[in-house]
């Protein structure tokens, strides 16, 4: 995918080396944005070979709202570095979007109370009702967490816009890994606003994304300039089986069409 490529090019054209917590170097580059449009296809890059499976399973363990890895574990290892023995995640994505804890005042004591707010019903919900709205953020961004957390949100932040019968998603990311993540993080909320479109009545619009700092890792350089010499292929399709959002399941999702080039290895920095 063209834009992919790009995106990859400018970061290795202009990034700055930058040091970080991992200790291997980065070229890093500041607010970097691009804009796919979804009815054009799936945006799952062709240039290298995508897990899409591991990457569906992972959408669908952050809609269940799980805050522990003991059921994904079981599918892909991609959250296991940093979940305590016992599966629990300290910042799991799904806990925010499903239950985000909601400090309200007890009118009767005075006192704060948390309640359990879903951000992904209240989305759908407003989608339904006032498709207008300026509203439908969605934050994974909770700060007594964050600031204390082992790997606090990347992508932390999404919002909803609708323009005539199209459905729009923006994703903002305070942290992305332009050859391991980005890919994924596409693959993953194009995936995730094809499903609430279909749910919720709408067209696919386009996926936008910006990334605070965009960063290749120095080992990863090489890599990314074999995948530049590569020509991305047709975009595949992703055809989603028509029932209730909530009760979407692995085998629900039918990737079509999908050809790409071998796989390129990247290790993955912790």
């Amino acid at each position: 995918m063209r834009e992919y490529l790009d995106l990859v090019e400018r970061v290795l054209t202009k990034g700055q080396l930058k040091k970080n917590r991992t200790g291997i170097d980065t070229l890093s580059s500041f607010s970097e944005y691009y804009k796919v449009d979804l009815s054009e296809g799936y945006p799952l890059v062709t240039t290298k070979r995508m897990n899409f499976k591991s990457m569906l399973y992972e959408v669908l363990w952050y809609l269940s709202g799980e805050d522990h890895i003991r059921n994904l574990r079981q599918r892909t290892k991609i959250w296991d570095a940093w979940a305590d023995e016992d599966g629990n995640l300290d910042t799991a994505y799904g806990r925010y979007w499903r239950r985000f804890p909601s400090a309200q005042v007890n009118p009767k004591t005075g006192q704060y109370e948390v309640r359990e707010f879903d951000q992904i019903g209240a989305v759908l919900q407003t989608l339904r009702e006032d498709p207008s709205s300026r509203r439908m953020v969605i934050s994974a961004w909770e700060p007594g967490n964050a600031w204390t957390s082992k790997l606090p949100p990347c992508h932390y932040t999404f919002a909803f816009n609708v323009q005539g019968s199209r459905l729009n998603c923006h994703l903002t990311q305070r942290s992305g890994d332009i050859a391991l993540g980005i890919p994924f993080n596409l693959a993953a909320y194009s995936l995730l606003t094809q499903a609430i479109a279909q749910e919720t009545g709408f067209d696919v619009g386009y996926f936008s994304h910006t990334i605070i700092d965009a960063h290749i890792y120095v080992n990863h350089i090489d890599g990314l300039r074999e995948q530049l010499t590569r020509t991305p292929k047709q975009r595949p399709k992703l055809l989603i089986v028509r029932k209730p959002f909530d009760a979407l399941q692995f085998d629900d999702f039918t990737l079509i069409g999908y050809e790409c080039d071998e796989p390129i290895k990247f290790e993955v920095a912790v």
